[in-house]
């Protein structure tokens, strides 16, 4: 995997695949996952797009900063690959705390963003949340990363698709038991400590934006996308009927379509614009 140092030095690991020549395509995933979060994409994506997919700091083979950072810098971090690849500009699909990030580099940099798919998101915080995210600042340090992932997949995973998905889902703990625990910690106060203004400042994204959510997601609900969507000028608005919060994997074909059709319309509506730096 390539490796890069994000403007603080952070080293940001990341990986590439699909035709060097292909349009160029920002995958972001979300807390404590990494890279490997958009396996079940990876056969389809790379038929036609040049992925690059990142660790996010704290998850993968990136580097687990002790001191705490805010999701600009997970921003930052994503525009810095981008750099480091020659790309000016590129489809970018965030995920989960991923898409909180996609939506910042679509209101701060969107020179840099040709298009922007939103899966499973808020654009803010929430008293609920927010408890829920304080409590789990405190009990993932006692329980270890891959006893934690594994007793909250009931938010990653609805009840129809746990015993079908079950094999997979485990897979979710072995991942993240590759990081270190403050790895988590850190991420989730980042998310803690996102700006309040950020929705306000939606309505400037230009970029052709896609909003996806699935209708049995408890973490991220229906509502939170509804808000996205209605804030971001003529932004299209998905529910996959069935699908949690973790849509990519548990009802992967459905959203593989949806990101495919998407992405491939905005190709076929704009000009190859792939440059090097």
């Amino acid at each position: 995997m390539p490796v890069i140092r994000s403007i603080d030095g952070t080293r940001i690991h990341y990986t590439t695949y699909g035709p060097a020549d292909g349009e160029p395509l920002l995958l972001i995933h979300g807390l404590g996952t990494d890279h490997m979060g958009w396996i079940l994409q990876r056969p389809v994506l790379s038929k036609r797009f040049r992925c690059i997919a990142i660790d996010n700091r704290g998850s993968g083979q990136s580097d687990k900063p002790i001191a705490s950072y805010e999701l600009t810098d997970l921003a930052e971090d994503a525009i810095a690959v981008l750099d480091a690849e020659g790309v000016d500009s590129a489809h970018v699909v965030g995920a989960s705390m991923g898409g909180v990030v996609a939506q910042i580099i679509g209101v701060t940099r969107p020179e840099r963003v040709r298009s922007l798919v939103l899966a499973c998101t808020a654009c803010n915080m929430g008293e609920w949340r927010e408890e829920l995210f304080h409590e789990w600042v405190e009990r993932a340090p006692v329980l270890g990363m891959r006893r934690f992932m594994t007793e909250n997949l009931n938010w990653l995973i609805g009840p129809r698709s746990m015993r079908r998905l079950w094999p997979i889902a485990n897979l979710i703990g072995v991942m993240a038991a590759r990081s270190p625990v403050h790895g988590l910690v850190n991420q989730l106060k980042a998310l803690l400590s996102v700006d309040p203004e950020l929705s306000s400042e939606l309505a400037t994204i230009t970029a052709p934006t896609l909003v996806v959510v699935g209708s049995q997601d408890i973490l991220t609900p229906v509502a939170d996308s509804e808000r996205i969507a209605s804030m971001i000028p003529d932004a299209e608005f998905a529910v996959i009927r069935g699908a949690a919060h973790g849509l990519m994997f548990d009802h992967a074909r459905t959203f593989n379509g949806m990101l495919l059709d998407f992405l491939e319309k905005q190709v076929d509506q704009t000009p190859n614009l792939a440059s090097a730096v």
